[in-house]
């Protein structure tokens, strides 16, 4: 059959009125892939969808919710991702709107539709193949699909009996409690339960029926390419090197599939070194007889990365995570220290010198109810909350100041500082030789994995 073939400037799309009166079809063709890649994308998409807590597998067509609505906030949106296997799946349709986008397949991909009403459908099943509109989208392409609530669809790959998977897709429901649903299903969005079988609905068997008989030919159908006309010698071509590529690099995409990984900033920024103590620290008040070594050490977060509590409850997680959130590089260098210095009768402790008090034996007093400290201050507004940690060893005496302070224009200030009082050469000498790996590794280190885990353990308490 002849096809009218016309070149647009943009991008290749259709709009499908409807003949119920509701949203018209659109279909839009973006870009396209290299040869291979929707098969392979799809296997590797599909092999992390199966490990998604929300993942459910039915009507063939798997899927997962990866975000729900947030009603408190006025948002009834929800993300779901699903895939469409070589078999295709059934007619059906969904009470609310839909906008998607997807990968079709190595083969090519079938969008069907058809815009009958239910009412339409039930006067004569006819209405529903009268509706009908085929969209082809050409293999290995990225394309964005939108249509009402009530539109019937289904999607196949573009030749029968292909090999090939007809789509992944990332599909976005404007609006999860939209159209007519029934009470039930109306009652398992509000309870967090929706899936994407449990909103859809599907095609009467009187239409079902009627599909058995029906000739593809003879349904209008847009194709949406390129790089060529689909039906031109070059658009068949490439068709085909992509189906055979599309074989060899598919089942490359689901091998070594295993999640991925996930990296947390925070919103903080770097630890950086103070010239001296803030005005109010506890650590000014510390060896007032005289000290040989004194640093700070600040870690600012921002607004955006901070979850409203008070500086103690701040402080608590913090010295939490000197405890929990030990840096690597730390312990070994602590365990090289122990194994140096113990046979010199000198203290040892696993954890890092500064916060060492944290593990017992560093003060008569607790904060928190379970941190052992020298001192401690909080303020009438809990905006700043500080300890003081320390022991007393033979080379030399040391004091550490954890402090929190949300006074800075609605950001969090974490601060270590330490000050050393060397009560002999020999701690002269040991104060000289790990100066330099202490400002430059072990104190910022320290801090950073700490307010990483005050951080996580404020945004759990939230939750």
């Amino acid at each position: 059959m002849s096809a009218l073939v016309r070149k647009v400037r943009s991008f290749p799309s259709v709009s499908i009125p409807s003949c119920s009166g509701g949203r018209s079809v659109e279909v839009s063709l973006i870009a396209q892939l290299a040869r291979g890649e929707g098969d392979r994308l799809y296997a590797a998409a599909m092999a992390r969808q199966r490990g998604h807590a929300r993942f459910v597998d039915a009507l063939d067509e798997p899927s997962a919710r990866l975000g729900g609505m947030d009603l408190a906030s006025g948002d009834r949106s929800s993300l779901y991702s699903f895939g469409v296997g070589a078999k295709g799946h059934p007619y059906h349709r969904h009470a609310g709107h839909r906008v998607f986008t997807a990968i079709s397949g190595s083969g090519g991909a079938q969008l069907r539709f058809s815009s009958a009403s239910a009412a339409q459908i039930e006067r004569d099943p006819r209405s529903f193949l009268q509706a009908l509109h085929y969209v082809d989208i050409p293999p290995d392409s990225l394309f964005v699909v939108r249509f009402g609530g009530g539109t019937w669809h289904q999607f196949e790959t573009a030749r029968p009996s292909s090999p090939h998977p007809a789509l992944f897709a990332l599909s976005c429901h404007t609006d999860e409690l939209g159209g007519a649903l029934p009470e039930s299903v109306r009652a398992k969005v509000l309870a967090d339960e929706a899936t994407i079988p449990s909103l859809t609905e599907l095609l009467p068997e009187a239409a079902t029926i009627l599909l058995q008989g029906l000739d593809p030919a003879s349904v209008p159908t847009t194709a949406l390419a390129l790089a060529a006309p689909a039906d031109s010698l070059r658009g068949r071509l490439c068709a085909a090197v992509r189906s055979i590529q599309g074989r060899v690099y598919g089942p490359l995409g689901g091998w070594g599939t295993e999640g991925g990984f996930r990296s947390d900033r925070n919103g903080k920024g770097k630890v950086e070194a103070l010239a001296a103590p803030p005005p109010d620290s506890l650590l000014l008040t510390q060896l007032p007889e005289g000290f040989d070594h004194e640093d700070t050490f600040q870690l600012l977060v921002g607004a955006g990365g901070r979850v409203a509590r008070p500086a103690s409850a701040w402080l608590e997680g913090l010295l939490e995570g000197f405890l929990a959130s030990r840096p690597s590089g730390v312990s070994r260098l602590m365990a090289l220290r122990n194994a140096l210095v113990k046979p010199l009768g000198l203290r040892t402790s696993p954890l890092g010198c500064p916060v060492s008090p944290l593990l017992g034996g560093g003060g008569g007093r607790l904060f928190a109810g379970r941190f052992p400290v020298l001192d401690m201050a909080i303020d009438a507004a809990d905006t700043r909350a500080q300890v003081v940690l320390g022991v007393d060893d033979k080379h030399l005496r040391f004091r550490s100041c954890v402090g929190v302070d949300l006074s800075g224009n609605g950001r969090v200030a974490f601060t270590l500082g330490t000050r050393v009082q060397c009560t002999n050469r020999f701690g002269r000498l040991y104060m000289a030789a790990i100066d330099p790996v202490h400002r430059g590794y072990i104190a910022p280190a320290m801090l950073r994995l700490a307010v990483d885990h005050a951080l996580a353990g404020a945004v759990r308490a939230r939750a």
